[in-house]
């Protein structure tokens, strides 16, 4: 495994919602433009977890998932740079999902805080299946199946790193102490030669006792930059040192995006449900007509009446798009009655439709040219199964299903 170095791949996932909103540009798609230029990025589209709350009307998720697709190309996301997919056309997640739900207690999954969540806020839908209750621990299986490091998620969404976690670190024990680990283990010490196998030894001792973090993460660039040693060898130090055995699954971290600053037009989150959205691609005239009409201070009724920004959805917006100087001319003018409410949402009109400008631009051509997109998510495909097929290989063989 540690041909992969798990610190350096990234996985997110988003299920096929249809075309995107600036709430998706800002609070996620930008990050992942970022992201894909520091890390090895996996980026897929989670059509299985869209069935867990909408199995029983499936008829939109083809289409939402090429208008999300070409969003996300839009949005700057390069295929030359990350891995893109759609996960049901990796059947590896089904399996690793199964392999995991032998070794998972009920109870993990019945406490996850967004299972009673949904079930409340989704009360109308019959969610008492077998999927709804799993999806976490398919979750799970979308990111151990790229061993993938570094998990971005928003504040509300760590509980499901947690239990990927978890779940690592229950299946690392179980099947992660092969017979004569810890004699392979010393050996391996050896082969590493003198001065850095008490190197070794000295980090091992610190992290062990003293808990210091510092010492692991020298002791596992220490066992990365050795050249006397295997693969496996390397696999079972890293877990030697942890005092578990063998790291066949590495435990991600969450990855905390900052909160997206888009607010919608009224002021809450900008989300579809609410119907308060601008969209990713949405027309320069519905754009306009959309800010023109924007509620703003209940208080200012005329023209001559001053205002208080902080009351008003417009100034959330300037927040997001103004410089500093427009946005001192929107507070003075405002409180001054110096500028009226059209005036102050007139450089906010011309900010968000030339930030989608060449968004627009970008996704014309992929709208042209549909097989582009389907060879690009082909591509990302088959990238995205030789990499699941290394991990499957391995924990069938740690889970005693290897047949050769």
């Amino acid at each position: 495994m540690s041909s992969v170095d798990s610190q350096q791949r990234v996985l997110s996932g988003m299920r096929p919602t249809g075309k995107l909103h600036l709430g998706h540009y800002h609070g996620v798609l930008k990050n992942w433009v970022k992201l894909q230029h520091e890390y090895e990025c996996f980026f897929f589209v989670a059509d299985w977890h869209a069935l867990t709350t909408q199995y029983d009307d499936t008829s939109g998720i083809q289409q939402s998932v090429w208008d999300m697709v070409i969003d996300w190309l839009a949005a700057g996301v390069n295929p030359g740079s990350s891995t893109m997919f759609i996960q049901s056309q990796v059947p590896e997640h089904a399996e690793l999902h199964l392999l995991l739900s032998m070794i998972t207690p009920l109870g993990w999954l019945e406490r996850i805080p967004t299972y009673k969540d949904q079930q409340e806020k989704l009360r109308e839908k019959d969610l008492a299946t077998y999927g709804f209750l799993g999806y976490p621990l398919l979750q799970t299986a979308d990111i151990l199946m790229y061993r993938a490091g570094k998990v971005p998620v928003g504040a509300d969404q760590v509980s499901h790193v947690e239990i990927t976690r978890e779940i690592a670190r229950r299946f690392n024990h179980i099947y992660g102490r092969e017979p004569g680990f810890e004699e392979q283990a010393e050996a391996a010490i050896v082969k590493m030669g003198k001065k850095n196998g008490k190197l070794y030894r000295n980090l091992k001792k610190r992290y062990q006792e003293e808990g210091n973090m510092e010492a692991l993460e020298t002791a596992r660039a220490l066992l990365k930059e050795q050249q006397n040693i295997s693969l496996g060898d390397r696999e079972r130090l890293y877990g030697y040192i942890e005092g578990g055995g063998k790291v066949i699954l590495p435990e991600p971290q969450p990855l905390l995006t900052p909160e997206s600053k888009m607010p919608g037009l009224d002021g809450q989150k900008m989300s579809k449900s609410y119907n308060n959205y601008i969209g990713l691609r949405e027309e320069p005239d519905s754009v306009s007509q959309k800010i023109r009409t924007m509620q703003t201070d209940p208080q200012r009724v005329r023209r001559t009446d001053p205002g208080d920004p902080e009351k008003c959805p417009v100034w959330s917006m300037h927040k997001v798009y103004s410089d500093a100087e427009t946005c001192e001319w929107v507070q003075q003018g405002c409180r001054s009655a110096g500028i009226g409410c059209l005036d102050c949402k007139k450089p906010l009109i011309d900010a968000v439709i030339e930030e989608q400008r060449p968004l627009h631009e970008r996704a014309r051509d992929y709208e042209k040219n549909p097989d582009v997109v389907r060879s690009i998510l082909e591509e990302g495909r088959e990238h995205a199964r030789d990499a699941a097929r290394d991990t499957l290989e391995e924990v069938r063989a740690a889970m005693g299903l290897s047949y050769r």
